[in-house]
């Protein structure tokens, strides 16, 4: 499969596929949710009733799993309440967050930053001999 080339100056884009999973009740709802995204601007969503389920796909740079789940449940949809379904979901958006970190992160090494951390916190340490007892205290025979 070819991949469309990117022009200089645009970042590629991030597709993200994914299925968002509804609850059994109220029955119904896969049909009409997956009408409202495929409304929203650069989303393409397809029911998936036999699994409870609308596959979407996205650009992570325009569109987060979180915010689509988001707004279907600001409009009333259920999503599915398993364990498993909430450790997947929050595992996407752990993932997401990151790499949309990352992208934004500077050009900096690491090491640097981490030893100037370590140098500035170094820095506002007390060290050396510092005793806080008072003289007098200190040479008492």
């Amino acid at each position: 499969m070819k991949r469309p080339v990117a022009a200089h100056n645009t970042p590629a884009p991030i597709r993200k596929e994914r299925n968002i999973q509804f609850s059994k009740f109220p029955p119904g709802q896969v049909p009409e949710a997956s009408d409202y995204l495929a409304q929203v601007e650069r989303v393409e969503a397809e029911p998936i009733v036999e699994k409870r389920a609308v596959g979407v796909a996205y650009d992570l740079r325009e569109h987060s799993l979180q915010e689509l789940e988001g707004v279907l449940e600001d409009r009333g949809y259920h999503l599915d309440n398993t364990l498993m379904s909430k450790l997947r979901r929050a595992l996407i958006y752990y993932v997401e967050e990151t790499q949309l970190h990352n992208l934004g992160a500077p050009e900096k090494p690491l090491k640097h930053s981490q030893s100037a951390a370590y140098t500035q916190a170094w820095e506002r340490h007390p060290h050396g001999d510092h005793d806080d007892t008072p003289p007098e205290w200190r040479e008492y025979r």
